[in-house]
């Protein structure tokens, strides 16, 4: 077998009529028909309306058929029947991009949502609420969260956006992976399940519900999965389709800890073996993750970056080759749909975790060679044929013949990113920086707060989740002759909070940030588990001051003092480059000071055997995040733009660099007898710096030659073809390269 390898440089229609959606045992049904359906997780809030169609259309070149979000309730109902849906809050703007787009719409109105978001989705005045619990048969939560679902559904109705009024969502979300927790609210918690359902049915919104990780989701509720693998899931009833809502593509950052990264290979493997095993609905989490603007990042300790080594990354470039090589299993599945939705199955079991899976109607049949092995191929012998799978890889034959798609070998381009400087970098005067030093005398001298009381409260019940950062004050006298004033003082507080700063006297004498393996900066909420909202958040005492003279210890315990409170949008002190605002918009959180360990990272990761967080990391020794997006319609194209930092621990803002990121190459190594397709992200190939067809060596950017090599030019060849394209497509044959010499060398 040979291959090429090379190095480029620089770089549904809507309808007005009804559509009937529901489904059986195999599949979802539209129209009656049974349908394959790929679909990818948006979360409209971690991007921006400028940016949701060219998302969208790029999920829908990727060979999507849908886009699944969640709703966000703390964010649209910030205060209790005090609504926002503007600007990127625009849900129905949203979904109409969607439609308009001819995609399918998969809508998770929870409304908890988890997704590493600020306190899961609950607004912070929902915990406030005197006798509230959250999650279970406690009426004022049930009574508040039918309200918000009420009115996301009529607000959707009204646009005629569901599948039953001509619009592009077929399916809706009720609660989210309540079945993880459940057992911890007993009985209580089997009957919420059980109203949760009847409301979301009550709603009549004319397509099936979902619920995600319920086993026991009542009828007619479809139970679906979440995880890395779902070959395995069985649902809970014979007409429940095998679905799978959150497919893992990568997974999130956190402040203080490495990148994590999930393979290309691992997430097509998941995929093909799921639809071997009888899925036929898949869904990527996420399929762009965003960005965690304004203060919507959650626990623990997630970072601004909401990347999630997506297909399209970030800023929505295509992350390359998880994207190509993805579409190309979607294309590869969808020319399979009525084999798999009507097929009768059988299987072949190997041994040794290699089988065949094979799909077969009256018209043909379809097949998928499976190896679970992690270490060995596996020879498969079928209908006189012979077939090597690579170990952990899924074959797929769409006529049981021809080998069309092998998750293993990718045949689609790896493009490297790169930073390109812009103009301000180049002249660090068009950075012009002022400053002025925060009032803090009534804070830190005078103890004035907004509050007074004799107790220590939790941030969220004080703060109510108006900001990151809270004043703690008392005062304390001391006599003339008091055994305090001895030798040595100390301060001892016991806090949840994520960064401590501590002031006596007005002086700043210290701070403590929380450290178990994560890191965050001030406070930040839970928002995942049993009784979350129970959970102390700031400072929860006791705090005590200690004096010791000679070989006397006394403490003197704070608690119950006079404590006064007041909260505050930023910290007014000297402070570490915490980003704020770029011409009034919230970017997001910055906390760089504390690094990721110097252990466990590895330059290449081996995509066999089951995928874990912690099992492809880089950035060892690292800050979790230097870079932070400002998308392009926070800028103004002409006039000044105001960058607005907070600093918390000290820094220098003349260090800050803005740079766009693109492009810079690209290189493959593809099989022969395949196609290639090369872009550089609509920029026009400027040159071919390396390319052999034969058996080369090496990886991506460090590609050399081997020891066969065709006689013809390659370079020449690619060159003719693709310098000056912003797009090329090559067959890799000997027909258009020539036959290898092993001599040549």
């Amino acid at each position: 077998m040979v291959s090429l390898r090379f190095l480029l440089c620089f770089l549904l229609v809507s309808s007005a009529y009804a559509t009937i959606v529901s489904h059986d045992g195999r599949a979802i049904t539209i129209d009656g028909h049974r349908r394959v359906l790929l679909s990818g997780s948006i979360h409209y809030p971690r991007s921006t309306p400028e940016m949701w169609p060219d998302l969208i259309k790029k999920g829908k070149e990727g060979g999507l058929d849908a886009i699944e979000t969640y709703v966000f309730w703390n964010a649209h109902e910030p205060t209790r029947r005090q609504y926002d849906f503007s600007g990127k809050l625009d849900l129905i703007r949203f979904l109409k991009t969607i439609q308009d787009e001819g995609l399918y719409g998969v809508l998770r109105i929870g409304p908890y949502a988890c997704a590493e978001w600020n306190y899961g989705g609950f607004p912070m005045w929902l915990h406030n609420m005197p006798g509230m619990v959250f999650r279970t048969t406690n009426k004022a939560f049930m009574d508040e969260m039918q309200n918000f679902t009420t009115m996301i559904v009529d607000m959707v109705k009204k646009e005629n956006l569901f599948a039953s009024q001509g619009g592009p969502i077929i399916l809706a979300q009720i609660e989210n992976e309540y079945g993880n927790i459940m057992g911890s609210y007993g009985e209580s918690g089997k009957a919420y399940i059980k109203w949760c359902a009847n409301m979301a049915q009550s709603l009549d919104v004319g397509v099936p519900w979902i619920m995600c990780q319920q086993n026991d989701a009542p009828q007619p509720m479809l139970n679906t999965c979440n995880g890395f693998y779902c070959d395995n899931f069985v649902p809970n009833n014979p007409n429940t389709p095998k679905m799978w809502t959150e497919n893992w593509t990568g997974w999130f950052k956190q402040w203080g800890s490495k990148n994590p990264h999930r393979t290309t290979e691992d997430v097509a493997f998941s995929v093909a073996r799921y639809f071997q095993r009888g899925g036929t609905f898949n869904n990527y989490y996420m399929y762009h993750g965003g960005t965690n603007f304004d203060r919507t990042a959650g626990g623990p300790y997630i970072t601004t970056s909401y990347d999630y080594d997506a297909p399209l990354d970030e800023y929505g470039n295509l992350n390359q080759p998880k994207y190509g090589h993805l579409k190309q299993l979607h294309d590869v599945l969808h020319s399979m749909e009525k084999t798999l939705t009507y097929g009768n199955i059988s299987t072949i079991d190997f041994g040794n975790s290699a089988s065949a899976t094979i799909y077969k109607t009256e018209e043909g049949s379809s097949c998928f060679f499976g190896n679970g092995n992690e270490t060995s191929d596996a020879t498969i012998s079928f209908q006189g044929e012979s077939y090597v799978v690579p170990a952990w890889s899924v074959t797929i034959l769409p006529d049981c013949k021809n080998e069309a798609y092998n998750t293993a070998k990718i045949t689609t381009q790896t493009s490297m990113m790169v930073k390109k400087p812009n103009e301000a970098e180049d002249s660090r005067s068009t950075l012009k920086w002022s400053w002025r030093p925060e009032n803090m005398d009534n804070f830190v001298l005078k103890g004035k707060g907004e509050s007074t009381y004799r107790q220590l409260f939790d941030q969220k019940v004080v703060s109510n989740d108006k900001s990151d950062y809270l004043w703690y004050m008392t005062t304390i006298k001391f006599k003339k002759r008091d055994p305090f004033l001895g030798n040595s003082m100390s301060l001892r507080v016991n806090s949840t909070a994520h960064v401590l700063h501590t002031f006596v006297n007005g002086k700043h004498i210290g701070n403590q940030h929380a450290e178990n393996g994560n890191f965050h900066y001030v406070f930040e909420k839970d928002n995942y588990g049993a009784f979350f909202e129970s959970k102390p958040a700031g400072i929860t005492g006791p705090i005590s001051i200690i004096g010791r003279n000679d070989d006397e210890t006394i403490v003197k315990d704070l608690s119950a003092h006079k404590w006064s409170y007041k909260t505050v949008e930023s910290v007014p002190f000297n402070r570490t480059m915490t980003w704020y605002k770029v011409n009034g918009n919230n970017i997001g959180r910055y906390w760089p000071a504390f690094i990721s360990s110097e252990n466990g990272c590895s330059p290449k990761c081996n995509y066999r055997g089951a995928y874990h967080a912690e099992k492809c990391l880089t950035n060892c020794g690292e800050p979790t995040q230097r870079w932070y997006h400002v998308p392009r319609s926070f800028l103004n194209a002409e006039g000044d733009n105001t960058l607005v930092l907070f600093e918390e621990m000290g820094g220098n803002p003349t260090l800050v660099r803005f740079q766009t990121t693109r492009v810079g190459s690209v290189c493959a190594n593809v099989y022969e007898k395949n196609i290639i397709e090369l872009s550089c992200d609509r920029k026009p190939i400027s040159a071919i710096k390396f390319a052999s067809f034969g058996n080369p060596d090496g990886n991506c950017g460090t590609f050399e030659r081997g020891t066969c090599e065709s006689r013809n030019n390659t370079v020449d060849i690619l060159t003719q073809e693709c310098v000056g394209k912003e797009k090329c497509s090559i067959d890799v044959s000997t027909e258009k390269f020539g036959a290898p010499d092993c001599n040549v060398c």
